[in-house]
């Protein structure tokens, strides 16, 4: 435990620090391009993200899980870069088709199409997760913490340069991508560093080959992946899509503001992740304790956006950003049962239940989209929020159902050590 909390520190620490400088950049954006121009900035930005998260494999948990084997991580690294490349490839043409598409759907200009593509391409360039993992295997938690310190520091300059020199769309973008390019090669560089990156062993075949249920692992974590990472940016979209540029760009303020906590959350199954592999027989203590800590500090954030969410939206985005007061809220709740469960989920995937980890939160995160039009037409941005909320909670909730049913088998398959032995 010790490790633990020394690890979600380090992360942490950056978080901190992201979320400081986030502030600068957000405030950058929005009063410099009002509420319609931020609206076609947070499609833009939600386009890249949504295909990078779905193109994307979640490779650092593959380098986490094969990686600590006693020969090293070098085919574990060797097949997650081969994952990258295909996510590039992919993401790619899925970029294309959706930007292709986009004012079929999307209340996207002419001009800013080959921006929104550009933007997804440096998006798929700056995939990192496979040195994120190389670090995370070897618990080096202060050197991850320095390169993501990386992205803020550049998203803020670039955004002080784009209010000066280019305060539009495209400057800000602009800013956006090279924070993202930034950071990738640092990680890569890093992780280079500390673990020699040996590219002839790039395949797609060794660990398949060693462990038979690495395509089933892959394919379940790639959609889990998706659907948290996406699915946040997908919603983006489709806000848009129903009521146009200015309820996109309320709603990411909203939800960046809000869902500050999902963010913590990741965080914290990032760290909890590989200690959950090594510790098998303890992990389930471990991941209790922690959902238990997160149930408070998510009390705690959403009793900080009550009181002080209305004053920090207009101070931070402006008078404009007012009305969305309380879907910032709904939100915030949002975010603190996402808290909960990232160590649910996180337990899920290390005892080898991705799949069933994806079942869980698929469901909710599809009934939402279905539900998004007929509730944005009920109530607005706050339905839209009420729609993630609630697929954040029947999320959380499956996951401890899961769990349950989980340690019951366990229970149910392995009789007492100490006691008799069953009748036939």
């Amino acid at each position: 435990m010790q490790r633990l909390w020394k690890n979600i520190g380090w992360l942490l620490t950056g978080r901190g620090l992201n979320a400081v400088l986030s502030l600068v950049y957000l405030a950058l954006a929005t009063r410099t391009l009002g509420l319609d121009g931020f609206g076609f900035f947070a499609i833009i930005v939600a386009l890249g993200q949504t295909v990078t998260g779905i193109a994307n494999f979640q490779t650092w948990q593959f380098v986490v899980r094969w990686g600590a084997a006693d020969e090293g991580p070098g085919e574990a690294t060797g097949f997650a870069i081969a994952l990258d490349l295909i996510s590039v490839f992919v993401g790619t043409i899925l970029a294309a088709v959706l930007v292709y598409t986009a004012q079929l759907w999307l209340p996207l200009p002419d001009e800013l199409l080959w921006v929104a593509f550009g933007f997804c391409v440096v998006s798929l360039l700056s995939i990192r997760t496979t040195p994120t993992g190389l670090l995370r295997l070897r618990f080096k938690y202060a050197l991850a913490t320095a390169a993501d310190a990386v992205q803020p520091i550049v998203r803020a300059a670039g955004a002080g340069l784009a209010f000066w020199f280019m305060p539009s769309v495209t400057g800000f973008i602009l800013a956006w991508g090279a924070a993202e390019l930034a950071v990738a090669l640092t990680y890569w560089i890093i992780a280079a560093r500390q673990e020699k990156i040996d590219f002839s062993r790039i395949s797609l075949r060794q660990i398949p080959r060693d462990h038979p249920d690495a395509w089933r692992f892959v394919l379940s974590t790639n959609m889990s992946g998706s659907l948290l990472i996406a699915g946040k940016q997908v919603m983006i979209l489709l806000v848009g899509s129903i009521g146009g540029e200015a309820f996109a760009g309320g709603f990411r303020v909203a939800s960046q503001l809000g869902q500050a906590l999902v963010q913590l959350a990741q965080t914290v199954s990032k760290a909890i992740y590989p200690e959950l592999v090594h510790a098998k027989d303890a992990a389930h203590d471990i991941a209790r304790k922690m959902a238990n800590i997160a149930l408070i500090a998510g009390v705690l954030a959403v009793l900080v956006a009550v009181f002080f969410g209305r004053w920090g939206l207009v101070f931070i985005a402006g008078e404009d950003f007012r009305v969305v007061y309380w879907a910032m809220v709904i939100l915030a709740i949002s975010g603190a049962i996402e808290m909960v469960g990232a160590s649910l989920e996180s337990l899920l995937v290390s005892a080898g239940r991705a799949g069933t980890a994806f079942l869980v939160r698929a469901g909710p995160t599809m009934l939402a989209f279905a539900l998004l039009s007929t509730a944005m037409e009920w109530n607005g941005l706050k339905g839209a929020a009420l729609a993630v909320m609630g697929a954040s909670a029947l999320a959380v909730i499956g996951f401890w159902v899961a769990i349950l049913s989980m340690q019951q088998i366990t229970i149910t398959v392995d009789p007492p050590k100490d006691g008799p032995p069953p009748s036939p």
